[in-house]
């Protein structure tokens, strides 16, 4: 019997790419993914000048970032299909081009309302460029260049969030905070010019924009939008006491009905959960968000207590906070290599335990801790962090390939995100609860030793630049209330961070569930 012949196995276009074209065409992309991470927060440090410029009302300024995180969050998993319609080069070209315009359209904002128009449009179309660069990182790479992907994309998904106060308020200082936007127009033109004429990845199907199922649209539009809005707006207006957050959260539960019925039933679903199938894929996800909870909630939570109790500028707080973002570059190459010749469950244990230790160690936090008493535990969580966000990222988008990696890279960055919105809205509340609740408690201690705490009033009086004694009486009164205050606030401080930590020791025990998965010279493999 005469041989039959096979045919040979197509070569993606992405893998038929010179090396340094590849290089340089990942380069690019992640320089973006970069831009549309760090403008989330490099409008933090700055919200006060926006808000003079643009003559608007205290309410309304806190809608110039949850617009963009809430148009944002939409995106990030509609981005598989819209991958494949139009192909990765010119989804990430269009969104980069988009991603200028409206960078320079909030420059040019004329009020308040334009300006949260711009940067939802500005977050939806940035949202594209998240995804997309890792699935187009494991589409042109394999074996050792592969396992770096994800500890590249880890470092630029870490170092963004905790540069952007810090970048904005030195650009505000030294310019202005129009330069905020501005600063996109030049890198983003050369992205747009260079992604195409690099090369091409994959190629695009535009039939698949003739049978968008607007209903799963509206679903995962609803049900994410309506999500964040609860999360961002809750503790500011304690959760469910209030109209708005609470019809939030209704709209958030039926558009996620909505949503997985059309993911189960439509014959076009928008977004596909079909890598939920892979019991790795969905561990990883958990693991996500873990890991988005603890990152944003710390990276968010160190400025605030650096701000309101030591009482720092914005450069300050910078200087404090980039520490995590040394120790990253030092543990990338560790985190690669390790992914690559050890089974991946003890690399994010020990990624986990560390970033509890870090988190712990933190949570002995005192009033006058500054850059050196939180050196060691900033280094010990920036080091650990990419020890958890490698291996995930592997188990989740290691074993998938063609439209699934797609729309995993979606669903997967989706989930650390969310695990982010979730992580710093528990911790505001954590935090307003607790401070309260150690305010009175402090109190409560001092007036059961009156004695003690009206000998320390009176010296504090004696001290007050005034000789009128019922004026210095109030000053040294109002001076208590503010020490008082200052040591309660640092205390809810210390809740936060051990309750964070409890919560990496408790993703722990998921790691038991995950199968063995170990990264050699090509995609990851399950045993």
């Amino acid at each position: 019997m005469a041989d039959i012949a096979l045919p040979a196995t197509p070569i993606p276009a992405a893998r038929r790419l010179s090396e340094r074209a590849k290089l340089i065409l990942f380069g690019v992309m992640a320089f973006g993914q970069f831009m549309a991470l760090l403008d989330i927060q490099i409008v933090a440090a700055s919200l006060n000048n926006i808000q003079a410029g643009l003559n608007a009302g205290p309410e309304e300024i806190s809608w110039v970032q949850t617009a963009y995180l809430m148009a944002e969050i939409v995106m990030i998993p509609l981005s598989g299909f819209l991958s494949q319609a139009l192909s990765t080069r010119w989804l990430f070209a269009g969104s980069a081009a988009l991603f200028t315009i409206a960078s320079m359209a909030c420059g040019f904002a004329w009020d308040i309302h334009s300006m949260i128009f711009f940067r939802a449009i500005q977050g939806f179309v940035g949202g594209a460029m998240i995804p997309t660069v890792f699935s187009a990182g494991f589409s042109m790479f394999e074996g050792k260049k592969a396992a770096m992907i994800p500890a590249i994309l880890g470092m630029v998904s870490t170092l963004a969030p905790t540069l952007g106060p810090t970048v904005g308020g030195w650009i505000t200082g030294v310019a202005d905070w129009r330069w905020l936007f501005f600063m996109n127009v030049g890198p983003g033109i050369v992205i747009t010019i260079l992604v195409p004429i690099l090369g091409k990845i994959d190629d695009a199907n535009p039939a698949m924009l003739k049978k968008i199922d607007w209903a799963h649209l509206v679903g995962l539009a609803l049900c994410l939008g309506s999500f964040q809005y609860m999360l961002e707006q809750g503790p500011q207006h304690e959760w469910f006491n209030d109209v708005g957050v609470t019809t939030s959260a209704w709209l958030a539960l039926v558009g996620l009905l909505l949503f997985l019925e059309r993911s189960f039933f439509s014959k076009f679903p928008l977004v596909k959960l079909s890598a939920f199938k892979r019991p790795t894929f969905a561990l990883a996800c958990a693991f996500n968000v873990v890991i988005g909870f603890g990152l944003y909630g710390a990276t968010y939570m160190m400025p605030i207590f650096l701000g309101r109790v030591r009482g720092y500028d914005s450069l300050e707080i910078g200087t404090t906070v980039f520490v995590t973002g040394v120790a990253m570059f030092f543990s990338a190459p560790l985190a690669a290599r390790a992914t690559m010749f050890v089974d991946q469950r003890i690399v994010i244990g020990a990624g986990f335990t560390l970033f509890a230790l870090g988190l712990w160690l933190t949570s002995a936090i005192g009033p006058e801790w500054g850059f050196w008493q939180l050196f060691i535990p900033q280094v010990v969580r920036g080091f650990s962090i990419l020890l958890c966000i490698v291996p995930s990222v592997s188990m989740a988008l290691g074993g998938l390939s063609g439209p699934d990696l797609r729309y995993g890279s979606g669903l997967f960055n989706l989930t650390r995100n969310l695990g982010g919105a979730i992580g710093i809205a528990l911790a505001n509340t954590w935090l307003a609860d607790g401070a309260r609740s150690h305010f009175l408690r402090l109190s409560e201690g001092m007036g059961q030793a009156a004695q003690a705490g009206g000998e320390m009033l009176q010296g504090l009086a004696a001290q007050m630049p005034t000789v009128d004694p019922v004026r210095a009486l109030e000053m040294a009164q109002s001076e208590m209330g503010r020490v008082v205050g200052r040591q309660a606030l640092t205390l809810a401080f210390d809740d936060v961070f051990r309750m964070m930590a409890f919560l990496f020791l408790g993703g722990l025990l998921l790691i038991p569930f995950a199968e063995k998965t170990q990264l050699r010279d090509g995609p990851v493999s399950e045993h």
